[in-house]
């Protein structure tokens, strides 16, 4: 069974089971790019049901259509929002035309919907249009922002829980490895002492602050133009439409949203997507600084730092017998460069605007869904393949520290600099240990100084040496 759907364009013939229409076959068959539909991004489809969803109650409201026919709208919304439909938005990621292909595919959908809920059968558009009714008083330019928008407040909020879960996993860690004495390094050279568990509750600070700047960047996502419709003047929108629909909006999904005080900059301005897409980037900085960090504390096993064991997670060569390697954080790097990659794609998307509107904003869409869901798969990965398993290896490490020459800065309130850099010197051509200069050669301080001087508290509590 088929029917037969006609635009300005010409006649498609469309089997009778699917709701979409003929707009949105054209858009299928026009961008072949990604091949990933928008029903890969459930946020999204969603967004688009409670956007016609307010419209449709603004509108009814307001008297602009039929009472009936925009409660036959807003049941068919009420099915997209509950996900029943997700197979019908079929429309490429990427695609010309600024999003009409995704909104005519929401229209499409929720106008066949609403038909089957009146007892006609789809495609019979002359009760409940795609275009008259469903997008009565909109525009693609106001309609796919909007969603677009509130797809990436509901889709951050897993992201967030994600990154606190690592924060906490992190911090858990901080508490287990507190006695934990190491060597701290810069220049990936021997430093001062530490303990292991202050470093792990530095990466877990570090997430905590990349929760709080996506908070900020999520709140910029508040402000639409829902009711600009074309290019930010509402032509075509009932008038008070653009409020009432905000209101609508606001009230079913729970977010406040803000009807933009100038609707003409805000229909073309892409800013709120460069600020998050900017803090997406900053978090994979972060976090390939931390996968860094954790493989070389973790290299070795035999031949390297070796303060830290990762869960063996499969074998690591085809060729060594028995090696393993850090696979997860290895996975996390490689999706933290993607994400810094794709932030310039949406650098110079947003760049791309001209005059009243910014027709990039599909690709936009792409690289900012695509960062989030895969850095909240590798954050998640990192968190329970990876960090929930780490063990330290607590005599090497304090075995280090006490070997290492670093420690003289220790003694450095006692001997004074002069001294203590002669001493380090001294150990290093010599390959003699500090304890066997300081105490056994030169007598400079008794064993029970130096005991004292090095014990656990006053190497990782500097306050405590004098």
């Amino acid at each position: 069974m088929s029917r037969t759907e006609q635009d300005f364009l010409g006649q498609r013939e469309i089997a009778d089971d699917i709701y979409y229409g003929v707009q949105t076959i054209r858009g299928k068959e026009n961008f072949h790019i990604t091949g990933i539909p928008m029903n890969q991004e459930p946020y999204f489809v969603k967004a688009l049901g409670y956007v016609k969803k307010a419209a449709a109650m603004a509108n009814r409201d307001l008297g602009a259509i039929d009472a009936k026919v925009a409660d036959a709208i807003i049941l068919g919304c009420d099915r997209v929002i509950a996900g029943d439909m997700m197979d019908q938005f079929v429309t490429d990621f990427i695609q010309g035309g600024a999003g009409t292909s995704t909104n005519m595919n929401a229209n499409e959908v929720i106008a066949n919907l609403a038909l089957e809920s009146l007892g006609f059968k789809k495609g019979d558009y002359q009760h409940v249009s795609p275009n008259d009714h469903v997008n009565y008083g909109q525009s693609t330019n106001d309609t796919y922002p909007t969603a677009f928008r509130l797809a990436l407040i509901l889709r951050l909020e897993s992201y967030m829980t994600a990154l606190r879960q690592l924060q906490e996993a992190f911090f858990a860690k901080g508490r287990e490895f507190d006695r934990v004495l190491k060597m701290g390094r810069t220049h990936l050279q021997d430093a001062v002492p530490m303990s292991l568990g202050a470093e792990f509750r530095g990466w877990g600070t570090t997430m905590g602050e990349e929760v709080d700047r996506i908070s900020e960047a999520r709140a910029l996502l508040r402000e639409i133009n829902l009711g600009a419709t074309a290019i930010g003047t509402s032509v075509t929108a009932a008038h008070g439409y653009p409020k009432l629909a905000v209101r609508h909006l606001s009230a079913l999904t729970g977010v406040d949203f803000i009807l933009a005080g100038d609707l003409v900059e805000a229909t073309s301005d892409t800013g709120a997507y460069v600020q998050l897409s900017g803090v997406l980037k900053r978090t994979a900085s972060k976090l390939t600084k931390i996968c860094n960090d954790i493989r070389l504390l973790a290299s070795g096993p035999r031949a390297g730092f070796n303060e830290i064991n990762l869960p063996q997670l499969q074998p690591g060569s085809s060729i060594m017998p028995g090696k393993v390697n850090p696979v997860i954080p290895e996975v996390v790097n490689q999706t933290s460069f993607l994400v810094i990659g794709l932030d310039t794609t949406v650098t110079l998307a947003a760049s791309a605007g001209q005059l009243q509107l910014n027709v990039m904003e599909p690709v936009i869409s792409f690289a900012l869904f695509f960062s989030i869901r895969t850095m909240e798969r590798a954050v998640n990965s990192l968190r329970e393949n990876c960090v929930v398993g780490i063990t330290a290896n607590e005599e090497h490490t304090r075995n280090m520290v006490l070997n290492s020459l670093g420690i003289v800065t220790v003694l450095k309130p006692l001997l004074g600099y002069k001294q203590c850099a002669e001493i380090a010197r001294e150990g290093y051509k010599s390959g003699k240990s500090l304890h066997q200069i300081v105490v056994v050669e030169r007598k400079l301080l008794t064993q029970e100084k130096w005991d004292e001087m090095f014990s656990f508290e006053r190497l990782i509590n500097p306050d405590l040496i004098g």
